[in-house]
């Protein structure tokens, strides 16, 4: 751990540091952070434990990026994070290091977990709302299943699956309705579409499934059925800009044997 801290201090000497290193602020560097922690995810799925461990170097390096802009603004250092980290960690855990009862499962240590955030958020962090402290800047559907999942906590919340999809019917209908209207208007049928897809992502909640995987399934899939279509219309010489509707659809459901 010295010796990664001392190469990122050379890297951001602002006399014979990197032109590149030197320069990076907390925002400039903050979407690639992003971008890593999204690789870590694509190296995890893939069960590709090499790539977990080059992918989890690149965020390591990430955090002791903040940690040195910080310490050369008199702000924290890479020590003070991890300070931090144990204190948070020991007193979110009083089931474990306290007194609280021993939680004797998942969900009763997730329950302990999110009673100390909530005191957290009201003590500490003067979020007096639920909802308060869910970043804004997470991915849309990200943080509405955060939203969803955080209002349940206090009873905001469907009693079982089917309700939540005659909720999804509900507001498909109503899609389709600002759709056939003569004089439809762009933002009412954004706030429509908005809608439906917070539900779709509450009918998965409730089914247990997380939306984020089971889109990125999706995506991976499709993406590997067309490729699918586009390697047949090659052997013809064609593209998908040659082929008509009828005959990539003929090929869609020829690929899903492969996939």
């Amino acid at each position: 751990m010295q010796e990664l801290k001392d190469i990122l201090k050379k890297l951001r000497d602002p006399k014979t540091g990197c032109p590149w290193d030197r320069v990076q602020t907390f925002k400039s560097i903050a979407p690639n952070t992003v971008e890593e922690a999204y690789e870590v995810l694509e190296a995890v799925e893939n069960n590709d434990y090499d790539a977990i461990k080059e992918e989890i170097g690149d965020l390591l390096l990430h955090v002791l990026f903040y940690a040195d802009m910080a310490e050369e603004a008199g702000k924290f250092n890479f020590d003070d994070v991890v300070n931090a980290l144990c204190l948070k960690l020991i007193k979110r855990h009083p089931h474990v290091f306290g007194n609280a009862e021993k939680a004797q499962n998942e969900k009763e240590a997730l329950e302990q977990w999110e009673k100390v955030k909530a005191k957290e958020r009201i003590e500490e962090k003067n979020f007096q709302g639920t909802l308060d402290g869910i970043a804004v800047t997470l991915p849309p559907l990200t943080r509405s299943l955060k939203l969803q999942k955080r209002a349940a906590r206090v009873g905001f919340d469907w009693k079982n699956p089917n309700d939540a999809f005659l909720k999804l019917k509900e507001e498909l209908n109503e899609v389709e309705l600002e759709i056939n209207k003569t004089n439809k208007k762009f933002e009412l049928l954004e706030e429509e579409m908005g809608d439906l897809l917070f539900s779709v992502i509450n009918v998965a909640r409730k089914l247990n499934v997380n939306p984020d995987t089971a889109l990125r399934k999706t995506n991976q899939k499709f993406q590997k059925r067309f490729a699918f279509i586009e390697t047949e219309l090659a052997k013809n010489g064609l593209t998908p800009a040659d082929a008509d509707i009828n005959k990539m659809e003929e090929l869609w459901e020829k690929s899903k044997k492969y996939s």
